[in-house]
């Protein structure tokens, strides 16, 4: 949700009602700093290359292997009053860690550089590799990283490169441009020295001085480079944002922030931020990760920005700045872009495993009035045939914006209303917000007043913000104390009226405080170890979002997944929940954006992520995801209809929308588009198997669910930059209706392999673009040559409800007529899977014959999961012969193969071969040959 205008003080109401309005809501540019504006930001990019007056060096003889198989250094420059530690790691199988601090045993500043606690994975240090001596001569230091890849030291001055060990050839480099500096915190403020700074009406006193870092990281062999959300953006790629030909000159902002119906093309900051970026070409695909929760500024520097008459072809050079904190960085490499995912998770942590409902329909809006309202919205869900598994409210059920309260005179009764969803197997979701309101009777607030458990203003008092329930005071989740006391508040002795099918949503995260300087918290403010908010601003988020989910596995004595769906977000935000990218708006640009904001979520960690369907209409990938629809405004009904189309194949998918919006919900448009919109979700909810078995392997690898196209077909240069299509897994490829009135679209199909039309099973040659006429009632979507997908054609009312149901197996045979897939169940639910209670199956089909197979280890742990559920259709696309039988062992069973429809669904005609009623289980060894 947007917060209203400023506002200070209750005699403002008037003109609060008055500005409240969705035309008087709009993005205001004035209000948010840009580079300019920012100090460290605008000294950092007035730099030139390699023009520092005291660039750091290596001391001399200082390189060496510690005692935990590390190699240390020391930097320093006559002038800085205590040399910088260097530090370099090695992870498997090819991540290089570079950590540099200050010095603090020579000369001890009244405060120490603060390390983000918490999101690296914690058994890193355990992982780190032993690295050999160093090889030094002519003042340069080689460390083999591993059998084909080397660091090179430069000591003066420092400069850091990762290269290939045979070929020489540069991967990553650190330096090479001249601009690294590291502010040095100082003892007292010089009398000729000015440390505040002022923004509009605010004054941050900065009472620690400077403390900035900046410097140059080079990509080498990349194309492009993506990553760094969040930003609203049209473009996949990171478009250049200094440099030749670049025309609004502003760096990628990371400070997570309220930014109501923002820009959808722009590089300023949103609700989250992750300071990852990958490379990519076809000779290289190469990652930077910088652990640091400071606002941060990263320029992308277009060829010959250095001056140079003849750019480097294959180098893309980057500039990072930061406000403070400390180097703690991770330089990867791999063959494919996948690795590189791979090795960014393996530092930050692998995305949770959501429940099964969590993966299907999501209906919110702020807000349902009370209880006759949800359910009339319940029922009418039914009374049009439309399957939904989870029904929001947002901050109105509440008492007085108390959280963990209900509003008795609208929800009078919480537990059974939640125990009548419940029963058609769905569930509900409830706000929970960081502002905690300031009022003497309200319990929450006392014992955090009592305890000492706000976050302190500059002077040491309880920091006081406006927020919903006007005066708010904010818990400090960084100290790990408190974290556990959050955490204990959502025990159903403390929530009271809530359910074991009750699950949370944390807004207003970044943290938003309507009256603080651009919408949130003072930089001074102060945290536990006496931590300026200012460097860690951007966890903040990330630490409440973290607590909310670890109160949930309470609730549910460790055994119950939690479901907590978080906006402001941080590296390692996939561990603890899913997160939508914020308050977007009902139009068609917030469409477009939405395909490249999801799939940068993804590539950087979080698979279950949405748009809010027209808050836009959906949302989820670690999930993650957009509101359909999006939040603001009223959307034209055909924008509607193309965001559920689109929607049905985020990550996470949920319709979402402002209060002073007309009501939305999918029956309210006709009957023409009712049915088209229902038919978008049932494209979903029969996909569910697949999802599910991709929201596995996301949790496993770190792979997202919803990809770029490069990323399954990292040598096709035409998938590069292409924001507008977009695989899921790496089966089926979508491509989005992002104009109105649109009569045709171009869409690529990468491979060589053919493609199969998901509606008809017509048949498209791969490495072409095809021109398509545009239709009302689908989007183009295709699944690609040698795959196998499951499905559940049979629809419920939730997912719930379709645990028992049969599958349908969806083969698109290449052009040597094979094909795989894979199916992974569990009870969809709870953590007995990692005790080995799953099933795991790859199906392969060649030779005429498809076979199922078992891949679950066998040695996970002693508990068991079992499925009566069989296979009842089997569709194959690209069949050439014209067989009508099919054998089936064990057991020499026969069965006939005729035409059928891709769909059971009404409307859908006979066009593939289909062996229908084999009734094999899913969790059996099985072979069937066609005849």
């Amino acid at each position: 949700m947007d917060p209203p205008p400023r506002r200070l003080a209750a005699p403002l109401l008037l003109l609060l009602i008055a500005a409240s309005s969705p035309a008087a809501r709009a993005w205001k540019k004035d209000e948010f700093r840009n580079c300019n504006q920012t100090p460290f930001c605008k000294r950092a990019r007035t730099r030139a290359p390699h023009s520092l007056d005291a660039p750091l060096s290596l001391a001399a003889g200082s390189l060496a292997v510690s005692p935990d198989g590390s190699v240390s250094a020391e930097l320093s420059h006559p002038s800085r009053p205590r040399p910088l530690v260097l530090r370099l790691s090695a992870l498997p199988p090819h991540a290089l860690r570079l950590q540099i601090d200050e010095d603090y045993s020579t000369a001890t500043p009244p405060h120490r550089r603060f390390h983000v606690p918490d999101v690296l994975l914690p058994d890193l240090e355990a992982r780190t590799l032993h690295l050999p001596k160093p090889k030094t001569a002519g003042g340069v230091s080689t460390v083999a990283l591993s059998s084909d890849l080397d660091v090179v030291v430069k000591h003066d001055p420092f400069e850091l490169t990762v290269l290939r060990a045979g070929s020489g050839d540069p991967v990553l480099s650190f330096n090479s441009h001249g601009l690294f500096d590291f502010e040095p915190l100082r003892e007292s403020k010089p009398e000729d020295e000015t440390w505040e700074e002022h923004f509009r009406s605010h004054t941050d006193k900065r009472p620690r001085g400077p403390q900035s870092i900046s410097f140059d990281v080079s990509f080498y062999g990349a194309d492009f480079v993506y990553g760094l959300p969040e930003h609203g953006s049209t473009s996949l790629a990171l478009r250049p944002t200094r440099g030749p030909g670049v025309e609004e000159s502003e760096p990628y902002r990371l400070f997570n922030l309220d930014v109501f119906e923002y820009l959808h093309e722009s590089p300023f900051g949103l609700y989250g931020s992750i300071p990852f970026m990958i490379g990519h070409g076809a000779r290289a695909s190469s990652g930077f990760f910088w652990l640091n929760a400071a606002e941060m500024q990263i320029d992308v520097l277009a060829p010959g920005w250095d001056g140079a008459t003849t750019p480097e072809n294959g180098r893309i050079d980057t500039l990072w700045m930061a406000e403070a904190g400390v180097i703690d960085a991770f330089f990867f490499v791999g063959s494919e872009p996948k690795d590189v995912v791979k090795q960014y998770v393996s530092v930050t942590g692998s995305p949770s495993m959501p429940q099964q409902f969590a993966t299907a329909y999501h209906q919110c809006r702020w807000n349902y009035r009370d209880e006759a309202d949800v359910d009339g919205v319940d029922s009418g869900f039914d009374e049009h045939d439309i399957p939904y598994d989870v029904l929001w409210l947002d901050i109105e059920h509440t008492d007085g914006k108390r959280y963990f309260t209900w509003d008795y005179s609208a929800f009078p009764n919480p537990e059974e209303m939640q125990r009548k969803i419940a029963d058609k197997g769905r569930k509900m979701v409830t706000i929970v917000d960081p502002h905690i309101k300031r009022d003497s009777s309200f319990h929450l607030h006392q014992e955090a007043t009592e305890k000492g458990y706000y976050v302190k203003d500059a002077n040491g008092n309880d920091y006081d913000g406006w927020c919903w329930p006007g005066s708010s005071s904010y818990p400090d989740m960084l100290n790990p104390e408190i974290r556990e006391w959050w955490a204990d508040k959502f025990s159903y002795e403390s929530y009271k009226g809530s359910t074991p099918t009750l699950y949370i949503w944390n807004d207003m995260n970044e943290p938003s405080v309507f009256n603080g300087p651009e919408v949130t918290m003072p930089r001074d403010a102060l945290h536990y170890g006496d931590v300026e908010h200012r460097e860690l601003h951007n966890a903040y988020g990330y630490y409440f979002h973290m607590a909310t989910a670890d109160g949930l596995l309470k609730r549910g004595e460790g055994k119950d997944r939690p479901f907590v769906l978080s906006r402001a977000f941080f590296a390692g935000t996939q561990r603890y929940g899913a997160v939508w990218t914020g308050d977007n708006s009902a139009d068609w640009d917030h469409l477009k954006s939405s395909i490249p904001m999801v799939l940068t979520l993804g590539l950087t960690g979080l698979p279950f992520s949405a748009i809010l369907m027209l808050e836009a209409l959906l949302t989820f990938e670690a999930s993650t995801g957009a509101d359909v629809g999006g939040f603001f405004g009223n959307p034209e009904p055909d924008l509607l209809v193309r965001w559920y189309q689109v929607g049905a194949f985020y990550p996470f998918f949920r319709g979402h929308a402002h209060h002073d919006t007309k009501r939305r919900e999918p029956w309210l448009f006709g009957e023409r588009r009712t049915a088209i919109i229902r038919e978008a979700i049932h494209v979903r909810y029969s996909l569910l198997p697949y999802f599910y078995t991709l929201f596995r392997e996301a949790s496993v690898t770190g792979i997202p669910v919803m990809r770029p196209l490069w990323l399954e077909f990292p040598d096709d240069k035409e998938t590069y930059n292409n924001g507008e299509a977009f695989m899921v897994g790496s089966s089926l490829l979508t491509q989005g209706i992002y104009e109105e009135g649109q009569k045709s679209v171009s869409v690529y199909l990468p491979g060589k392999e053919s493609w199969f039309d998901l509606r008809n099973g017509s048949p498209y040659k791969g490495s072409v673009s095809h021109k398509l006429q545009v239709l009302e009632d689908s989007i183009p979507s295709f699944q690609r040559g040698g795959t196998i997908v499951p499905r559940k054609d049979r629809f419920r009312r939730s997912s719930t409800q379709m645990v028992n149901d049969p599958y349908t197996l969806v083969i698109a045979l290449n052009s040597s007529n094979a094909a795989e897939g894979e199916l992974y169940v569990d009870d969809g639910k709870s953590y007995d899977y990692q005790q080995g209670a799953f099933i795991h199956r790859r199906f392969v089909f060649a030779d005429s014959k498809l076979t199922s197979l078992n891949i679950a280890p066998d040695n996970l742990g002693k508990k068991k999961f079992t499925s009566d559920c069989v296979v009842e259709r089997i569709i194959i696309l690209g069949l050439r012969s014209g067989a009508k039988k099919a054998i089936i062992e064990p057991g020499n069973r026969e069965v006939e193969i005729e035409s059928g429809p891709i769909s059971l669904r009404s409307g859908f005609s006979p066009v593939a071969p289909t062996i229908r009623r084999p009734n094999v289980h899913i969790a059996d060894d099985w072979t069937i040959r066609i005849a």
